[in-house]
């Protein structure tokens, strides 16, 4: 038949081939740069031939600047829904090629919609992020649409997950969206996240700052915190983001989904009896103990650039999806500092609203000391750790590999803060403090009286003996067993089964006020 105005279906047919086509010259240009096309990135994600799109046909309605001539069907954003390994999830991407993905007014009714949607169907919500942030040409109209996206992001938050995956220069509103979502996933050498851009730094303070330095994908994993994965490319960021979602559930009232594997017991697990070394100072790797208790070996973890002295991160036991935490005594002897708390805070969080168990190892000095912490609220940041765990109502299962000194004792998963059951290693030590730093402290006079180190040798040994062992802590009750480390899979297994409907009432309120 032939196409014409009255053939409804050809006429169709034609607008549809026009809204997914690509400009070969934008094309060709992104190409040469490994850059993906918005479309293709989606296609790249989903299982193939899932995608629905939505509201494709849009068009911006702005006059200003000469708007009327650049119009693009779908207005710089694709939006829909699809299917990643089965389950249902809402998308959008930024369309970089047109007005470099800037938002405008009806761009972000978009992506409300899809999230709305999301929200209504208990479903993931994904954003493929590649925008300089607010369209000028549209004034208060781009501000209010970031508004409105900011909105949902909150009322989103705890009730869905929420996955940002940076790709090209992201500013202003672009980058405090996915900020507020629960994980940001950057690719190396190509994603950049700022307020604002190298040239308004330059303008403003005088500073000459790279794209890489002021907001790169590695300044961003490493230093400041605001993404926690690394891909190393596109194609990474698919498998990263596919991995990550295999291991939450679709919403906070649904279960993570389980693995059907029936090889699940992890390999060398006879070595963690051997694994922590005799002489207490010496560190020794906390991803060999987790990599020998979950299922596979198998562990993905989550922030593994930021604050190294804190292991965050997600795995399974007996196929059941549970978030990790574990000080980590190759960095920094495992203290906690500022960013430690930090990131702890927000992963125990992140597991309690969707209903993930958290199970924590612990070997920790304390709190890192010193005048740089103190002076930058070690006491308001580290409270957010505290915060966290006593917030938490789902199942809290601690083990205690080593050194659990101090207030970071109580910090980390104690069952004082709430944990159902605490177990410990025969290597374990709990007390106040160091064996020499309490001699020092408790017999100083002893000590200058006696005027040398045999003294001190002999007092070391006697607090070792007392306190450097779980023992006293097990006869308090502070810890419900003693185990062998070969059997920590096992007895985790039968704590977590026990605990899987653990249900807790919380107090009549609006809300707490965590220490931010």
């Amino acid at each position: 038949m032939e196409k014409t105005k009255s053939d409804p279906n050809a006429l169709l047919i034609e607008k549809r081939s026009k809204s997914v086509a690509i400009d070969p010259a934008a094309k060709k240009k992104r190409q040469e740069r490994g850059v993906m096309m918005a479309r293709e990135r989606i296609e790249a994600l989903v299982d193939p031939g899932t995608f629905m799109e939505l509201d494709r046909y849009a068009l911006h309605n702005c006059t200003n600047f000469d708007m009327k001539k650049k119009k693009v069907v779908g207005d710089g954003v694709i939006t829909g829904q699809a299917l990643i390994d089965g389950r249902p999830v809402y998308l959008f991407a930024h369309d970089g090629t047109f007005l470099g993905g800037a938002l405008g007014e009806v761009f972000a009714k978009k992506v409300c919609k899809v999230m709305d949607l999301a929200k209504q169907a208990g479903c993931p919500v994904i954003g493929l992020n590649e925008s300089g942030g607010a369209r000028i040409q549209e004034g208060v109209a781009s501000l209010a649409g970031y508004a409105d996206i900011f909105y949902r992001n909150v009322n989103c938050s705890g009730v869905i997950p929420q996955i940002s995956v940076i790709y090209g220069a992201c500013a202003g509103g672009a980058v405090y969206s996915p900020a507020v979502t629960d994980f940001t996933i950057m690719v190396a050498d190509q994603s950049f996240m700022f307020i604002t851009g190298p040239e308004i730094v330059r303008t403003v303070t005088g500073e000459e700052v790279s794209f890489e330095d002021l907001g790169g994908a590695r300044v961003h994993n490493q230093k400041s915190g605001v993404a926690q994965l690394l891909a190393q490319d596109e194609e990474d960021s698919f498998w990263l983001t596919r991995k990550l979602l295999s291991y939450l559930p679709s919403n906070n009232l649904e279960p993570a989904p389980a693995s059907k594997g029936e090889a699940l017991e992890p390999g060398n697990a006879a070595e963690l009896d051997t694994i922590i070394p005799s002489d207490p100072a010496k560190p020794y790797d906390m991803h060999e103990v987790i990599s020998r208790i979950f299922d596979h070996g198998d562990f993905f973890e989550i922030a593994p650039l930021y604050a190294t002295n804190l292991i965050t991160g997600f795995s399974r036991l007996g196929g059941h999806s549970v978030g990790v935490v574990a000080n980590q005594p190759r960095s920094l002897a495992g203290t906690l500092d500022i960013d430690a708390s930090v990131k702890g805070a927000r992963f125990v969080r992140f597991c309690d609203a969707f209903n993930i168990p958290v199970i924590t190892f612990v070997d920790v000095p304390g709190y890192l000391p010193g005048t740089k912490q103190e002076h930058n609220g070690i006491i308001r940041h580290g409270a957010k750790l505290l915060y966290a765990y006593c917030e938490a109502t789902v199942p809290k299962l601690t083990v205690i590999t080593r050194k659990a000194y101090g207030g970071a004792f109580d910090v980390m998963g104690s069952k004082n803060v709430g944990g159902d059951f605490n177990f410990a290693w025969p290597t374990a030590e709990i007390a106040v403090m160091g064996a020499q730093g309490a001699v020092n402290l408790l017999y100083r006079k002893e000590l200058d009286k006696a005027g040398g180190t045999d003294k001190s040798k002999q007092l070391v040994e006697e607090y070792k003996e007392q306190f450097a062992n779980p023992y006293v802590a097990a006869e308090l009750g502070y810890v419900d067993d003693v185990i062998l480390p070969t059997e920590t899979r096992k007895v985790l297994l039968a704590a977590l089964q026990v605990q899987q409907n653990k249900r807790v009432e919380r107090p009549a309120r609006k809300h707490g006020n965590i220490p931010l």
